[in-house]
């Protein structure tokens, strides 16, 4: 099974999964909820419009590991408003936790293309368009193909390759290299950014 004909049972284990892990992750949200509060201050949660199936835009929700621009205190980049609780977040995927409430409401799946900023749309070319034809994912191909250390052309051939190839094998594959990259906390970043840098445009066709 494989393509379209997987996609409603790929709904019904996102459902399933994605809300026991939810319930099961709460008492860990609550932590980490605390300590944000704590460190950075409010509001917890980060949220940002973000394109999903077919290009509708949707909230995407996380834990928020940044603190907000300041220019007077030198706060512009992301790496001056990297804090060390946001590190340890990112490294660790904790801060993704709140994003399975988007998978269980429908806005994306366990598996899928990262959603990306709204931005970016139209700087895509026709092939990376692509990758909106199924719901972005908490994780994907592109991220246990090396996450944020490679380049965007490399993460969009990745994203269009699971669009054609998905199916219930890979999702599992997918998951089991997910859990090997956190461990690891591989490919958090690109070189020379604490995040990943900005797509500016398709380079070809």
């Amino acid at each position: 099974m494989r393509g379209k004909r997987y996609d409603p049972v790929k709904r019904f284990l996102d459902v399933v999964v994605g809300g026991l892990a939810l319930l099961v992750s709460l008492p860990l949200q609550a932590v980490v909820a605390v300590l944000i509060r704590r460190r950075l201050g409010p509001p917890v949660l980060f949220r940002q419009q973000r394109p999903g199936k077919d290009e509708q835009i949707f909230e995407l929700v996380k834990f928020r590991t940044m603190l907000a621009p300041d220019p007077a205190r030198g706060l512009v980049t992301d790496e001056a408003r990297m804090t060390p609780l946001g590190h340890l977040l990112r490294s660790t995927s904790l801060d993704e936790l709140p994003t399975l409430w988007n998978v269980v409401r429908g806005d994306m799946s366990l598996v899928g293309p990262r959603p990306l900023r709204v931005k970016y749309l139209a700087r895509y070319s026709a092939t990376q368009r692509r990758r909106h034809e199924v719901r972005p994912g908490v994780t994907g191909l592109a991220q246990v193909s090396g996450r944020n250390a490679i380049t965007w052309e490399e993460r969009f051939e990745r994203d269009v390759e699971y669009v054609d190839a998905r199916s219930p094998m890979l999702d599992l594959r997918i998951v089991g290299m997910t859990v090997l990259k956190v461990l690891k906390r591989d490919g958090i970043s690109a070189e020379g950014t604490v995040t990943m840098t900005e797509f500016l445009g398709a380079t070809n066709e």
